[in-house]
């Protein structure tokens, strides 16, 4: 199963499975306050909290064993409804041979069994209908859908747009169309906009957001699309490859499916999500422990900054994170006002080769910014920029848009992750390195043997490089 697949069965089973979850506790919980709640009844609180306790079980168990939402955004209303009714169909059943099996039938109200299967068939089918609108309607259109650029020659573009598009998937948004053989830049087809073509290809692959790539080429040669798949690769784009050409033949298939094509699908990063979704948990929780710190923390600092010199508390400033997405990233301000109109007349100390910026005596830096900056105190803000999921504790830091738009195609695979407040080159005497290839060489290798110990293991030693007082300069 691919990353994205993987993803995609992570995020709908655990949201549905959750769902379900808490419909079965309200129906219960209205079924049981329905039929009445009497002296008797409070009595029987127990025979209750053990019913309600072993049908959660039960959901839970059959879930993982019969897959009961299998095709469940291909379902329509009506099949929708008649799927839910079979399923809570079974749960009464369960809940009868329950009841018998512990000997709790003869306190607990037939009622109860009427209006729990009543309630939980009616708020089941809404929960699921409204599940697959924000699915496609809301996730589909945010940014945290892949974005999927489909590349192609004119004569197939319409139709591969339309079938992609009325596949019923939520996991992407169609981005772009790329047009190899015509130039039609600036046009579109089923309103997606082409955004390249074969001469410009490349040139816009860096400056767009893209996670993925769908290629129907099938009249290029094996040599051409192994050269496409390449220079996709490098960049850390994940690549599927349409090998699906015939149109009549049934017969099942065997590889894997992509919107209703058979594909191949190639991956720079491969990545466990049931690891990357404990990966954004610790983000959350420690995210809520950085802000709180740093809500404690700001009085002091804002006075600091003021006292030192005019202007705001915080600074902010829009960079690039994951596969291009744009974000605010905030920090407390430790430079002077004018300092980004200043960096043009200091562009010929620039102590780093490369994109980034960096000189050992920055004039823009306030005294109180040196401070924050050898304490990493400035960094505390971007603890909720953690927490809105736009950065992560632990990855690789995200460029400016300068930056950015000087990037060479394979630098684009250090963005294939999403950002980090701190990460390996960090903690690998970022003050020493002077050359941006260093820092690529182990932002790639933080990506290709990323972990959770090795998350772990680099916030240990940030820690100790800030106890240590070797923040940035």
């Amino acid at each position: 199963m691919s990353n994205l697949n993987q993803k995609q069965r992570i995020i709908q089973n655990y949201t549905i499975l959750g769902v379900e979850c808490l419909c079965i506790t309200i129906s219960f919980v209205l079924a049981v306050l329905t039929r009445g709640v009497s002296a008797s009844y409070r009595l029987y609180s127990e025979t209750y909290i053990s019913t309600i306790i072993c049908i959660l079980f039960f959901h839970l168990l059959s879930s993982y064993l019969f897959d009961w939402n299998t095709a469940f955004f291909q379902r329509g209303y009506f099949v929708e409804f008649v799927a839910t009714l079979k399923y809570n169909g079974v749960l009464i059943l369960f809940l009868s041979l329950f009841l018998f099996i512990a000997k709790f039938a003869e306190d607990f109200s037939r009622l109860i069994f009427f209006y729990f299967f009543i309630y939980n068939t009616l708020l089941t089918y809404i929960c699921h209908l409204l599940i697959k609108q924000y699915f496609i309607r809301v996730y589909r259109n945010s940014s945290s859908s892949n974005k999927l650029i489909v590349i192609t020659t004119n004569a197939y573009g319409e139709k591969i747009l339309e079938k992609l598009l009325t596949a019923r998937e939520w996991s992407f948004e169609i981005s772009g169309l790329v047009i190899l053989d015509q130039e039609l830049t600036g046009s579109s087809v089923q309103n997606v906009p082409i955004i390249a073509s074969l001469s410009n290809l490349y040139e816009v692959f860096t400056t767009i957001v893209v996670d993925e790539v769908f290629l129907h080429l099938p009249d290029y040669s094996k040599q051409e699309l192994e050269k496409l798949i390449q220079q996709f690769e490098s960049m850390g784009i994940t690549v599927h490859v349409n090998i699906d050409y015939f149109d009549n033949v049934v017969a099942h298939k065997t590889t894997e499916i992509f919107a209703g094509f058979t594909v191949l699908s190639y991956e720079a990063n491969s990545f466990d999500y049931r690891r990357l979704f404990i990966k954004r948990g610790i983000d959350i929780a420690g995210s809520l422990v950085g802000c709180i710190l740093t809500l404690l923390i700001s009085p002091f600092i804002a006075c600091a900054i003021k006292l030192d010199s005019p202007g705001p508390i915080f600074f902010s400033q829009l960079r690039v994170g994951k596969n291009g997405r744009s974000f605010k990233i905030y920090k407390f301000r430790s430079m002077y006002s004018d300092a980004e109109q200043r960096k043009k007349e200091l562009m010929e100390d620039n102590e780093m080769t490369g994109p980034l910026f960096k000189m050992e005596h920055d004039p823009r830096i306030t005294r109180v910014g040196a401070f924050l900056r050898k304490t990493s105190l400035d960094e505390l803000p971007q603890f909720f920029n953690i927490l809105l999921g736009q950065m992560s504790l632990v990855g690789t830091r995200p460029p400016t848009v300068d930056e950015f738009r000087q990037y060479e195609l394979y630098f684009r695979r250090r963005l294939s992750i999403k950002p980090g407040l701190t990460g390996l080159w960090q903690v690998s005497g970022r003050n020493e390195i002077t050359d941006f290839q260093e820092i690529l060489k182990l932002d790639l290798e933080y990506i290709d043997n990323w972990s959770l110990s090795a998350d772990i293991r680099i916030l240990l030693m940030t820690v100790w490089v800030v106890l240590m007082g070797k923040g940035a300069r």
